[in-house]
Parts: C-alpha cells; sequence; structure tokens
C-alpha cells in the first residue's frame, strides 16, 4: 500500500510539472515594436504659467500610441519633462494614464517643473516625451523629443505672510505676482524674515494672507500701530507713515534690507 501511494505522489508530482511547463512554453511572448510619437506640444509651444490660472489646461499632450507585440496588452503613459539638452538624464514625471492625450493643468505643469529644478519666473527650455510601458515597468519605449518653453511661477509657503507697498517693488498692487512674500523661517514658529529693496519715504504693510489674484487680500494685515500696540521694538529706520491707515513708513536709504519680525522676541529689525 506504501508502495502505491509514492507512486501516486510521484505520479501528481509529474504531471504538474508538466502542466506548468506546457504553460511556459504556450505563453506569448511580448515585445517593443513601435515606440510613441509625441504630436502636441510641438517645440515653438511657450507658455507662462501663474498661480491665478493654475486650474486651467496649459496644454493637451497628444501622441500615437506604442505598439507591441504578442497579446493584447496593456500600455501606460508617462508624460516626462527635463531640462533641455540633458537627454533626460533625471526625468521628471508630469503624470501617468493609459490614454493617448492628456490635459495638463497649469498647476500640474509648474509642480514638474519646479520639482525638477527649473528657474521660477524665468523662461526655460523644457525636453518633453512620452514613455510607454507594459504593466508598471516593463518594456520601455520612448518617443521623440519637442522642447517647448515654459516660465513655472513660484509656490508660496502656506505660513507665508506678504508686503505690499509703494516702499517694496511692486507697489500698491497684487497683479502679476507684485506682492513681496514674507516667509516664515524655517525651523521657527515666529519668526519672519525676507530679503527687499525698500524705496527710501514710502510706505508698506504686512498681510497674512493672499488669495492669488489681481484684487488681492486687503482684509487681514498688520500695521506699524499693531505691532507698536502689543509693546515691540520697532528698527528706528520704520516709522508710522500716518497715513490713514498706519502703515509702516521706510526712512533709510533705498537699497536691499533684510526685514525680519520675530513674534517671541517682539521685535521688528532692518538689517
Amino acid at each position: 500500500m506504501k508502495n502505491i501511494h509514492k507512486i501516486l505522489i510521484a505520479f501528481i508530482g509529474v504531471l504538474a510539472v508538466s502542466c506548468n511547463a506546457d504553460d511556459v512554453e504556450d505563453r506569448p511572448v511580448i515585445e517593443a515594436a513601435t515606440a510613441p510619437v509625441l504630436l502636441t506640444p510641438k517645440s515653438d509651444f511657450t507658455i507662462v504659467l501663474s498661480k491665478e490660472t493654475e486650474n486651467e489646461v496649459a496644454t493637451t499632450v497628444v501622441w500615437n500610441d506604442a505598439a507591441y507585440s504578442g497579446s493584447s496588452t496593456v500600455v501606460n503613459y508617462t508624460v516626462e519633462v527635463a531640462k533641455a539638452g540633458t537627454s533626460f538624464a533625471a526625468p521628471v514625471t508630469v503624470t501617468n494614464t493609459t490614454e493617448r492625450f492628456v490635459a495638463l493643468t497649469v498647476s500640474e505643469l509648474n509642480s514638474a517643473l519646479v520639482n525638477g529644478g527649473f528657474v521660477e519666473k524665468e523662461a526655460n527650455k523644457v525636453d518633453i516625451r512620452i514613455k510607454a510601458v507594459v504593466g508598471a515597468s516593463g518594456l520601455p519605449q520612448y518617443s521623440n523629443v519637442y522642447t517647448i518653453t515654459a516660465t513655472p511661477y513660484h509656490v508660496p509657503l502656506a505660513s507665508s505672510h506678504w508686503l505690499v507697498g509703494a516702499a517694496t517693488p511692486g507697489g500698491w498692487t497684487w497683479a502679476g505676482d507684485a506682492e513681496t512674500e514674507f516667509p516664515l523661517v524655517v525651523g521657527t514658529t515666529n519668526v519672519y524674515k525676507v530679503t527687499i529693496v525698500l524705496k527710501s519715504g514710502e510706505a508698506f504693510r504686512e498681510f497674512l494672507g493672499n488669495n492669488f489674484t489681481s484684487d488681492g487680500n486687503w482684509d487681514s494685515s498688520h500695521n506699524y500701530t499693531y505691532y507698536s500696540g502689543l509693546g515691540f521694538t520697532i528698527d528706528p529706520e520704520l516709522a508710522n507713515a500716518g497715513d490713514g491707515d498706519s502703515n509702516f513708513k521706510y526712512t533709510g536709504p533705498t537699497g536691499p534690507r533684510v526685514l525680519t519680525i520675530d513674534n517671541g522676541a517682539k521685535t521688528i529689525t532692518l538689517d
């Protein structure tokens, strides 16, 4: 009886191996056949990105499908960008899809450019291509490359305050990113610092929020009397403008200064 059991087990083992071998032999071989072809945007495409239009479509990327031989497979596509002339040594993923086109929002394209180290508020030459793979990462094929021109906008810290006024480079306006970001110092919770060119004899005010429109955010601000009323020590080159809004008036020489508001130490300094 024991011998019969041993023979039966051996037979089942041989059958299993045989079936697995047949499965491997019958499995279709998938091979790369034709790379995707990028159609748009082409190298004449130029765009200036802005926070105000972040939800709008920046461009629609369109390409011809990649082809793979073998049975029907799902092809995944990645829109990639890189600094022009770098041969995609450090590609940045913009988005992924299984379609042959994708509408990129201003925010999506801007995020990819900023993450890729492109210079903010300057026109950059950007190489763009399509990567095709089977499944998650198999058999990559790459499209042709176009070189577009894109100007990314600065993505401010959520904790930042803002400076607006005639003493600042942008004047009394929020249009076109004219306001000056007044960021929280990294590693602190209540110290704000910025290097800014201040114009002698002119006024400015600190604003707590920014709605990123040309209308600005005039409702929430701190002026000179706000800080003096709290007992802050204020740099002698800053005075109460006495203009109805009690703005800060800068009395020093025109030029670059480092403005710091330390809410812990209760000091406002200019260096």
